[in-house]
């Protein structure tokens, strides 16, 4: 990263996205630490998950505090997430980057076309 400052606009630009969207951080930070950092394809995506872990635990905290949250509504999300977290942590050394790429950005077209129609 260019520097100190730049890396906390970086996450701070993160957080609110996460923040106002209920996640999406990575979708900020990844682009971000991508050109401007200096990590491998693997460590990009490993560093950027556990940047956007803690972000998304104080989101999470703020929404609960509020009383935005719904636990018996997101339970069995978080079963499911949990087991897919294990799952891609799992065969996180065996997907190449390049199909990482094109999943990403596939991901973040469907996502941007759902939330227009």
């Amino acid at each position: 990263m260019k520097g100190s400052w730049t890396a906390r606009l970086a996450g701070g630009a993160a957080g609110l996205a996460n923040g106002l969207f209920g996640g999406g951080g990575g979708m900020v930070f990844l682009p971000i630490l991508s050109r401007w950092g200096t990590l491998s394809q693997r460590k990009l995506y490993a560093t950027c998950v556990g940047v956007i872990f803690p972000v998304c635990l104080v989101s999470a905290a703020v929404y609960l505090w509020r009383g935005g949250v719904s636990l018996g509504a997101a339970l069995p999300y978080l079963a499911g997430g949990l087991l897919g977290g294990w799952l891609g942590g799992k065969l996180y050394g065996r997907v190449s980057t390049k199909f990482l790429k094109w999943l990403f950005a596939a991901f973040l077209f469907y996502a941007g076309v759902k939330y227009l129609l």
